[in-house]
């Protein structure tokens, strides 16, 4: 078994998370117990003690495509903030489940369209609300 990479959610993204949680029924959200269980193994800190190589909500992720030059951005968001933008992964796609708490350097396996996987790496946080001081988000 892979050990996870450790992860560091902001105690405000972790609560609205969990209310988000509790609207959602079982059957609507395919990944519910997984981001529920990737909120659970958290390491939980205030929004000003949140490293600055962190994933938030919110935050923008350039990201590398492991053997290629490809790089890519994204912004981590709420399921209601993604429609129409392509520059976008909601938290309840799995790729979104499994980006909140990462950090820079770490690698996370990514579905390719039509089937196999990349391995990308997170390459610099652009954006980060809790580095920029934007708690209320």
């Amino acid at each position: 078994m892979t050990q996870q990479p450790r992860i560091i959610i902001s105690s405000l993204d972790a609560e609205r998370l969990d209310n988000l949680l509790e609207t959602l029924p079982d059957a609507a959200f395919p990944g519910k117990a997984a981001l529920e269980a990737e909120l659970d193994r958290a390491e939980i800190a205030a929004p000003q003690d949140i490293p600055s190589t962190v994933v938030t909500m919110n935050s923008t992720v350039r990201f590398a495509v492991e053997s290629s030059e490809k790089t890519f951005c994204l912004t981590l968001v709420y399921p209601n903030e993604t429609e129409g933008k392509a520059d976008r992964i909601s938290i309840l796609a799995p790729v979104g489940s499994a980006l909140l708490g990462l950090s820079v350097g770490d690698t996370i396996e990514w579905p390719k369209p039509g089937g196999g996987i990349l391995h990308v790496q997170i390459e610099e946080i652009v954006y980060q609300p809790e580095r920029s001081g934007d708690y209320s988000r």
